[in-house]
């Protein structure tokens, strides 16, 4: 299969690299453009939007957008790296009945909105050209500043006590760039205890939901029977939670070769970011704003051809 333009939604398993996911949509699809829209930890699962083709031009606005995670936070120990796989480095043992549904309720509240977050030193994060994670295996622990995120929404499933703490399952939607295992530490910490993230499935990014995704093993039983391409969400699609503007054919040639376009009738502010459409094609992705004339939209990615 070549030339592949759109997006695939990839249900990424544990122990394998969203790098790693991206070469095998590759090589099993002939393409060689591609690129994820938003990094997951090995031991992570779910959503893994890659973008093919003249999907690539897309990542920018896809990866901007929030995601969804389901996650389970295990009150009563924290590690070195924040989650299940690093070294237990703080234990306490906590008693049956010491953390009450509404005590939790109430720490999720203080969590909404934007917050600050100090990135983990097993991150990819960047510090004078080094990835924290890299020195974090040196044994090195440097200054970390902090960050802003937005925490959107959280959804309590329940909780349990077990092995003198305690597992609390929640659903999280989040801005990019949360660290959901600091997420769990710092709340951990504002009920008394350590903390940490003991399991994260993603199950949205964006527009795309775990429902629409497929396994790498999917994807290659489908490029034998030939029915990959099935599986491919054109760009357009992909680009479905942005409002759209429909184009008179007449004007279709000019706005494909870059020059911006009046937009009468439209009733997005200024700012805005669209689609331009005209008889079905997507032509490109414009700004809206105002001159003498009224809004015209400015291109920002011009799309020549089907996508």
């Amino acid at each position: 299969m070549s030339n592949v333009n759109g997006v695939i939604v990839i249900n990424k398993a544990a122990g394998m690299t969203s790098h790693d996911c991206v070469m095998r949509v590759r090589r099993l699809l002939g393409q060689k453009k591609s690129g994820h829209t938003g990094t997951l930890d090995p031991d992570v699962t779910g959503v893994l939007p890659i973008c093919l083709g003249q999907g690539t031009r897309i990542v920018e606005y896809l990866q901007e957008l929030p995601k969804a995670y389901e996650v389970t936070m295990r009150i009563g120990s924290t590690t070195t790296t924040e989650d299940a796989s690093g070294e237990v480095i703080e234990e306490q043992k906590i008693a049956e009945g010491s953390i009450t549904r509404e005590q939790l309720e109430e720490v999720f509240a203080r969590f909404l909105g934007e917050i600050e977050q100090v990135p983990p030193m097993y991150s990819a994060v960047k510090v004078n050209g080094k990835r924290l994670y890299d020195l974090a295996r040196e044994g090195i622990v440097i200054e970390r500043q902090a960050r802003k995120v937005k925490i959107y929404d959280f959804v309590f499933h329940g909780f349990q006590h077990a092995d003198d703490g305690y597992d609390v399952s929640f659903l999280c939607r989040c801005s990019k760039g949360t660290y959901i295992r600091t997420l769990c530490v710092d709340m951990g910490a504002a009920l008394g205890y350590p903390a940490h993230m003991a399991r994260l499935i993603r199950v949205e990014s964006g527009p795309f939901r775990l429902e629409q995704a497929v396994t790498i093993e999917q994807l290659e039983a489908a490029v034998e029977a030939g029915t990959s391409a099935d599986l491919i969400i054109p760009v357009a699609d992909a680009l479905s939670f942005l409002p759209s503007y429909e184009v008179a054919p007449a004007r279709k040639k000019a706005v494909l070769n870059g020059l911006e376009t009046a937009l009468p009738g439209c009733k997005e502010p200024e700012g805005s970011l669209i689609r331009l459409l005209s008889e079905g094609q997507l032509l490109g992705l414009h700004r809206i704003a105002a001159n003498s004339r009224g809004l015209v939209a400015k291109p920002e990615k011009v799309f020549q051809g089907e996508v």
